[in-house]
């Protein structure tokens, strides 16, 4: 049984005709956007706001129609995954990198369902690291800022091509900084296990250089829970 496909599908058959919807990114959230793609063949009608590149091109290939945030904010809802959930339904996200687009579409929503398997429901985040989005310039100054907080920091990187003239990179497997879809890098950190979640995430928000935390603290209304047993519902 893939519960990811179980917890994205059954979200996804919560949405209505006429809703604005933001379609999230990762591994569970890909199962609810193509099933939306499906229900749209079966006559839904929605359109989407995407909160990655990755996800943009996945609506694109499925009749998912798109628009602007701007242009259709309050969304109705919004459904995303989640890397860890608490029992006040705080979150840490970010483990792909959408952290910043993934807020503010789920900033913009009146509704923010999560959907994830078992597996990522904790009793204290913090197991997982938290991911903070930060601008390039100087980031070696933010990340020093940001490790006074209580962390250590580690940049995320990725293994380039061969001969990838954009990252310097010449040898096959040779390592590059990881890149947004906002063009700002992510600093990987480790607090261990949060007392506070809510000062800590406007904590790091507040240090210079740092874009956004991958800590969404009172968004979430709904989460969809996958298990071998069945789903269940969590509220906030």
């Amino acid at each position: 049984m893939d519960l990811k496909k179980l917890a994205g599908e059954q979200a996804a058959n919560m949405v209505e005709s006429g809703m604005k919807v933001g379609l999230g990114t990762g591994s569970t959230a890909y199962w609810a956007v193509m099933r939306l793609g499906e229900r749209m063949r079966e006559g839904l009608d929605i359109v989407g706001v995407p909160t990655s590149e990755a996800t943009k091109q996945l609506a694109i290939k499925l009749g998912i129609p798109l628009a602007e945030l701007s242009t259709l904010e309050p969304l109705d809802l919004t459904i995303d995954g989640a890397d860890e959930i608490n029992p006040d339904l705080n979150l840490i996200k970010g483990g792909g990198g959408a952290l910043f687009r993934e807020k503010m579409v789920a900033a913009a929503s009146r509704k923010l369902i999560v959907v994830a398997d078992e597996s990522k429901v904790v009793e204290r985040l913090g197991a997982f690291t938290v991911p903070v989005e930060v601008v390039p310039y100087g980031w070696e100054s933010t990340a020093k800022r940001v490790a006074a907080a209580g962390c250590v920091p580690k940049l995320r990187l990725v293994k380039a091509a061969a001969g990838n003239a954009d990252t310097g990179a010449g040898a096959p497997g040779a390592e590059s900084a990881f890149v947004t879809d906002n063009g700002n890098y992510i600093l990987d950190c480790d607090f261990g296990l949060i007392e506070d979640p809510e000062r800590l995430e406007a904590q790091i928000n507040a240090i210079l250089g740092v874009v956004e935390t991958g800590l969404f603290i009172g968004m979430a209304e709904l989460a969809v829970i996958a298990a071998q047993s069945g789903v269940r519902t969590l509220t906030r």
